[in-house]
């Protein structure tokens, strides 16, 4: 259905045929984190799905204890007629040569993210489907929704459509993992990908921690305690999140005192002022050029040097060592501990 106000079209339980892919068989290559929720749930949702795995992979044995077929990732994709990839972007060029004898005309090839296709690492046979379907959550949380009645939003996108029917047969897939229960937005492959690598880059997982170390040194440096300077800057960044997350901006400005609210507004463009108006567009125009891309595969053709390091000066950062240790001191630390457990469980194969 199309709401008028988004200007874009979101799809819901009712709007997905599942007859697109009830008679046809999935191969989904790779059973980490997207890989396991989507498995499970398509197979739980009456769908007959392969999973696709090296012989040697450790995935293997939990694959086999869901109750779900492996065979080798080629043998899996000469077998279905959806083959959903979803092991990591950077093995995904590799992987996709080695499966790409068994795809057959007519067959769909399908991606959680778009950036292999987008960036030309892949490049799909021409009478091929190439479709997304982007849970936007993480796989435990896709499988925990599922398994609860509940939905996980998500994005379906087109990107070649030889057989006429490629986004209904999106669709009916986004259906069988649960994502039409909440809702499914229509997007494109260029579009998705760079918007979700501008978000990490810029907002979500470089913006955002930056800002929380730097607010964090700044009370330490002046003299206020680690401890209170973790809750002011990162322990209370969830509840403000959380705020936002449910109603918006404005639901969280309702839900704070006045003296905060004001503090907000007058002091907010302070931090993030032009200058980072700036950056961020130069973050967003690396992305959309290719530079990005460029430096990521080059990165990782060279064994990983720089994310090593910039990886371990992240993981020995002042604020880690004292977040730890206080973390265990509360309640909800058994409980958050069970949800990274779950999450590391169900890394990327």
């Amino acid at each position: 259905m199309t709401d008028s106000e988004l200007n874009t079209t979101v799809y819901y339980d009712d709007d997905a045929d599942r007859s697109h892919i009830d008679d046809k068989t999935v191969a989904v290559i790779g059973y980490g984190s997207q890989g396991h929720a989507h498995s499970q749930n398509l197979a739980e949702s009456g769908v007959d799905v392969v999973v696709g795995l090296r012989e040697d992979s450790s995935s293997r044995a939990a694959a086999e204890a869901d109750g779900l077929r492996v065979e080798t990732p080629a043998e899996a994709a000469a077998e279905a007629d959806i083959v959903s990839i979803l092991v990591p972007d950077t093995v995904q060029p590799a992987v996709f040569e080695n499966i790409r004898g068994g795809i057959e005309a007519g067959d769909t090839v399908q991606f959680a993210h778009g950036f292999n296709i987008h960036y030309n690492q892949i490049r799909p046979p021409e009478d091929v489907d190439v479709t997304m379907v982007a849970p936007k959550s993480p796989g435990h949380l896709v499988r925990r929704n599922y398994e609860s009645g509940q939905g996980t939003p998500g994005l379906v996108a087109v990107y070649q459509n030889v057989t006429g029917d490629a986004r209904e047969e999106a669709l009916a897939y986004a259906h069988g993992i649960g994502c039409t229960r909440a809702g499914v937005i229509e997007t494109t492959f260029r579009e998705e990908t760079e918007t979700d690598l501008f978000g990490e880059q810029a907002v979500l997982c470089g913006g955002m921690t930056a800002l929380v170390k730097e607010g964090y040194e700044t009370l330490v440096d002046a003299g206020y305690s680690p401890e209170m300077a973790y809750f002011e800057c990162l322990n209370e960044m969830k509840l403000i999140v959380d705020l936002m997350y449910e109603g918006g901006l404005s639901n969280m400005w309702d839900s704070v005192s006045d003296t905060a609210e004001y503090g907000g507004l007058t002091r907010g463009d302070d931090v993030i002022d032009d200058h980072a108006r700036e950056r961020m567009e130069e973050i967003l125009e690396a992305v959309q050029d290719g530079t990005f891309a460029r430096e990521w595969i080059a990165e990782n053709q060279a064994g990983r040097p720089s994310y090593t390091q910039l990886k371990h000066a992240e993981e020995t950062h002042h604020i880690e060592q004292v977040g730890e240790p206080l973390r265990d001191l509360f309640a909800w630390a058994d409980e958050e501990s069970d949800d990274a457990e779950t999450a590391e469980a169900a890394a990327d194969d």
